[in-house]
């Protein structure tokens, strides 16, 4: 009995339709050079193909710990005057070694209860807090699973300004994403960017521009800052250097003394363009946003005519006088060149960095290297794909052809997947490609064997298919679920290139099991239709 194939058909014909939408989308026309444009803006190539710059950074989590615990020491000291709770000093004794641990000294002999209660009620839930005894000192120890929590909060903020940053260099499908390999490192793929120096200093560059009240200077050196402070500096300060004078070049050097925690600082910046003031000066106009604004008012009506440093890159760009109250803009004129003003502007707008980066591994890859690979992986695709079909034809004969067509089908919704999702085709990509049609002829040998096992032992056309098809079905099944189970562990734990494997194979494996049973069965049904009595299949 002949079977009705036209819903069958019509699925097939559909999606085959989808996925050529997905390899070309709408072309400029039919001709060989802007179908081949299509298809370039559809299938993007990976760093390994495209060439690039690779770069493995590790964040200095313990830097964020610092500027974390720098604003506690901060909000202490508001705390204890506001509860009129007297002490002496509230710093860090080791910032360097321990920057979770911060020490309050001096308060007042009797008031031990009062204290405990303000930093308790303030501080428990993110620091241990001991002391009280008879040196009326206390001591602030954040918390093992709040240094873990910020470090991991520490590591996604760093990824989301790297990739910010990134987006202003106009990169296409940039990989920036945690490295498995190691605690704390992120790993960076631009494709299609040569210049690794320039794009180290965007992405490295803390830019974390602050703003600091100035104890005093400018001092010609540290051993006459350190004077200054009666030779030990204070906890609650920090001897900076730079030029601190406007038109003084880089070469000029002093050293200023300032209070450690800044008045406004990296995230406090809302926006930031690079610009030059009346007297033709390069400089940055920069906007706070509402908090900071109000934070940086209260500050400069507190203290017109005292003197604040601009700080960026661990150095003092300029030291000016306040004149007047300031709330939420102004300008930045110093010793810039145009390119720490252009990069010091964006680094303002994308977010500055929680803590700096250090290389562990960077490198770039060559566009000739990239397109070598890309002519050896097609050469050898089309090389493999030729003696496949070759050996299909010569081995299972008519049925042969059948194998062949469903073979294209699967190569056709592989790429049109990877041109439909924006899916990135790298080299172990291309050995996926390589890989799924493998898996297809696997499939299609299963059931052609199982067929001609059961011609064979006597039955007729239509019967031998069917039970070709059902027996072969529950091992391609196993194959193909197995494979695809180690293809997700390969996604969840590999690196970019090596997600591209298992992508490309991952989604091979999904196609072949539509074309290899669905399709080639269809193909097998409308043959059948068309036998006469007596007729053999020719496999």
């Amino acid at each position: 009995m002949k079977k009705n194939l036209n819903s069958k058909i019509a699925l097939i014909v559909a999606v085959l339709v989808v996925f050529v939408y997905g390899i070309f989308g709408v072309p400029s026309g039919v001709t060989g050079s802007a179908l081949k444009e299509s298809l370039v803006k559809r299938i993007h190539l990976g760093l390994d193909l495209q060439g690039g710059a690779h770069l493995i950074l590790q964040v200095v989590v313990k830097e964020a710990v610092n500027a974390e615990t720098d604003n506690t020491v901060g909000r202490i000291q508001q705390d204890l005057k506001t509860a009129n709770q007297s002490f002496s000093q509230a710093y860090k004794p080791d910032p360097e070694n321990k920057p979770e641990v911060i020490r309050v000294e001096g308060t007042a002999p009797g008031k031990a209860s009062d204290v405990r209660s303000t930093l308790e009620a303030k501080y428990s839930n993110e620091y241990d807090v001991s002391g009280g005894g008879a040196d009326n000192s206390w001591t602030l120890t954040m918390k093992p699973t709040v240094v873990a929590a910020l470090e991991k909060k520490t590591d996604q903020q760093a990824i989301e300004s790297i990739r910010d940053r990134v987006d202003t260099l106009g990169v296409s499908e940039p990989v920036i994403a945690p490295y498995g390999l190691g605690a704390n490192q992120i790993l960076v793929e631009l494709p299609g960017i040569d210049d690794l120096d320039r794009v180290k200093d965007i992405i490295k560059s803390t830019a974390r521009l602050e703003i600091h009240a100035v104890v005093g200077g400018p001092y010609k050196d540290d051993q006459e800052a350190l004077a200054s402070v009666g030779g030990a500096v204070p906890p609650d300060e920090v001897l900076v250097h730079g030029s601190g004078t406007v038109g003084a070049g880089s070469d000029s050097d002093s050293v200023y003394v300032l209070h450690r925690i800044s008045v406004v600082a990296g995230n406090d910046f809302r926006s930031a363009d690079p610009g030059t003031d009346q007297n033709g000066r390069r400089n940055v106009r920069f906007s706070l946003t509402s908090a900071a604004g109000d934070k940086f008012y209260e500050y400069t009506s507190k203290n017109v005519g005292q003197s604040m440093a601009v700080v960026m890159g661990n150095r003092v760009k300029e030291v000016a006088t306040i004149q007047s109250a300031i709330r939420d803009s102004g300008e930045i004129t110093g010793s810039f060149t145009p390119e720490e003003v252009e990069v010091l502007s964006k680094m303002l707008r994308t977010g500055a960095l929680p803590a700096s980066l250090n290389e562990i591994e960077t490198r770039t890859v060559g566009a000739s290297l990239g397109q070598d690979s890309i002519k050896q992986g097609v050469t050898a695709a089309i090389v493999g794909v030729l003696v496949v079909m070759g050996f299909m034809l010569v081995y299972y004969k008519g049925s042969g052809i059948n194998a062949n067509l469903a073979l294209f089908l699967n190569l056709v919704i592989l790429l049109g997947f990877m041109g439909a999702t924006g899916a990135t085709l790298t080299l172990p990509g291309i050995a996926g490609v390589i890989l799924t049609i493998g898996m297809g002829v696997d499939s299609n040998v299963l059931i052609f064997e199982r067929i001609r096992e059961e011609v064979r032992a006597g039955k007729a056309p239509s019967a031998a298919v069917d039970q070709g098809f059902a027996h072969a079905w529950v091992t391609i099944v196993d194959t193909h679920v197995t494979t695809i189970v180690s293809a997700a562990i390969l996604f969840l734990f590999g690196t970019g290139p090596v997600k591209g494997f298992a992508v490309t194979l991952t989604f091979g494996l999904a196609a072949n099991l539509f074309t290899a049973v669905y399709v080639s069965r269809v193909i097998f049904d409308a043959h059948l239709n068309k036998m006469k009595p007596g007729d053999l299949v020719s496999i």
